[in-house]
């Protein structure tokens, strides 16, 4: 699945400029092609050296150059044999290598902790693998990973399994997988007619079609899986898809469009993530445009999600972003700030809609703490919110270095003679179509805990009310 388009943001000349993941292998130098070229003959065809022998190049809107160029590379750097028929999605290297590495950074980070009965090896379930298979072979050549890979088309199946079969040292572990195989379920299309009707001002009838299964019922009972992955189609019909020309990357309609297009696709991610909170430890998809990133964050934490994680791929002048949302509890608390002894913060929220008031903020402010695992106290009266830490978690958050001066044995002492909220939040009408936020810290042993959870409040309700109204 995928598809695209340029990113067309101008950076201010201070800020740094993206890179590629670190760990990518072409993040220090690009791909030489006319080394490879020399390497191999079918690829030279496809390769163009400017006068006097300057710097070679590949015509990218050219499939077959693409596709050439993916094979050569897949063989010469990662020992992988590779083919696609035409029309199907060609995959750029370097930016799936880049998705596969940030899974890498997710798994090795101790934020949340592997699931209890998972299996040594590592785990993920690839959603729309493709004919190209691309996250499978990497993530099984590059780490060792073990992988599910699931589609829907016949051509799609059939290229999948052959491009794991065609590499015996990676076939046993990349099973490739049916997903029409199960019965698609109504809740799945409800939820997609709803990410429809934000998205497009047609009749929600004349666009939405069934979409496929896409966990539910394809994720197998008892399977437990490290993460999942997903490069979604993009696109809400193939006309659109087509307006780049800059590229030619292909693809079927399956793998570029769908109905709402990738917020419709991956919201029913979200919405699938719920019923199988327990199976993955991770969930994460590809985003192309960073306009529906604010909503879809929004979305996993609105569904219970305790850890949500975004990052932005590069390869040349394109941009991908990356979502990540969790519902195991963290091992620990975010990062939080290092600034101590600051007992309250505020904010102030302004231009807002006539519909949203204190009363919406404060609903909004306690489901993003009920996210976050804490226990909330919410008075609509005095619009305030209490929110408490459980001793587990501000234990944790004392250890894991908050505030708190003092050796360990002190640190435990404070804790179990703290009672009553950590925090409390209130919310006041300043005049009409403007709020105050104001946090009070309570209990004084978690200041950075408390200074960092205000700042991600902040952003959530800007995300969520400001950026409505404009």
């Amino acid at each position: 699945m995928g598809g695209g388009r340029k990113r067309r943001r101008q950076r201010n000349s201070s800020d740094a400029p993206p890179t590629m993941h670190p760990r990518n292998r072409y993040a220090s130098s690009a791909p030489d092609f006319a080394a490879l070229a020399a390497l191999y003959p079918s690829f030279a065809p496809f390769v163009s050296v400017s006068a006097g022998g300057g710097r070679s190049t590949v015509d990218f809107t050219d499939f077959a150059a693409t596709r050439e160029l993916t094979r050569v590379l897949l063989l010469h750097d990662h020992g992988v044999n590779w083919w696609i028929p035409d029309g199907q999605l060609c995959p750029t290297v370097p930016n799936r290598s880049n998705y596969i590495h940030w899974i890498e950074d997710l798994l090795s980070s101790d934020l949340i902790p592997r699931i209890s009965n998972s299996s040594e090896t590592v785990r993920g379930f690839d959603i729309g693998t493709g004919a190209n298979c691309i996250y499978p072979l990497l993530g099984a050549s590059l780490l060792g990973w073990s992988f599910v890979g699931s589609d829907v088309t016949d051509v799609a199946l059939e290229w999948a399994k052959k491009n794991v079969e065609s590499n015996q040292h990676l076939a046993g572990l990349i099973e490739i997988r049916n997903a029409n195989e199960v019965p698609c379920s109504s809740k799945s299309e409800t939820v997609a007619e709803e990410a429809v009707r934000e998205s497009t001002s047609e009749p929600v009838e004349n666009v939405v079609r069934s979409i496929p299964p896409i966990l539910v019922g394809v994720v197998k009972d008892s399977e437990i899986f490290d993460f999942c992955m997903c490069n979604p189609p993009f696109f809400e019909s193939m006309e659109e898809a087509g307006l780049n020309p800059k590229t030619s990357c292909a693809g079927t309609a399956e793998e570029m469009a769908c109905p709402g297009g990738e917020q419709a696709f991956i919201t029913l991610i979200i919405e699938d993530s719920v019923s199988l909170k327990n199976s993955f430890r991770w969930f994460t998809s590809m985003v192309g445009r960073k306009a529906n990133l604010k909503s879809l964050v929004s979305k996993a934490r609105a569904v219970g999600a305790s850890v949500v994680k975004t990052t932005e791929f590069v390869q040349g002048q394109t941009a991908r972003w990356g979502l990540a949302w969790s519902f195991i509890t963290p091992r620990k608390m975010v990062v939080r700030s290092s600034i101590p002894g600051k007992v309250h913060y505020s904010f102030m929220l302004q231009g807002l809609h006539r519909g949203n008031g204190a009363f919406q903020v404060l609903k909004s402010a306690e489901a993003f703490f009920c996210a976050s695992n804490l226990s909330c106290k919410t008075d609509s009266l005095s619009f305030s919110i209490d929110v408490t830490l459980s001793d587990e978690q501000t234990e944790a958050a004392i250890l894991d270095g908050d505030d708190l001066p003092g050796s360990i044995e002190d640190n435990s002492t404070k804790l179990h003679s703290t009672t009553g909220a950590s925090f409390r939040i209130l919310v006041f009408e300043q005049m009409p179509g403007t709020l105050l936020i104001r946090g009070s810290l309570l209990n004084k042993s978690l200041s950075g805990t408390f200074s960092s959870l205000f700042s991600q409040l902040e952003e959530t309700l800007k995300l969520e009310f400001v950026s409505k109204a404009r």
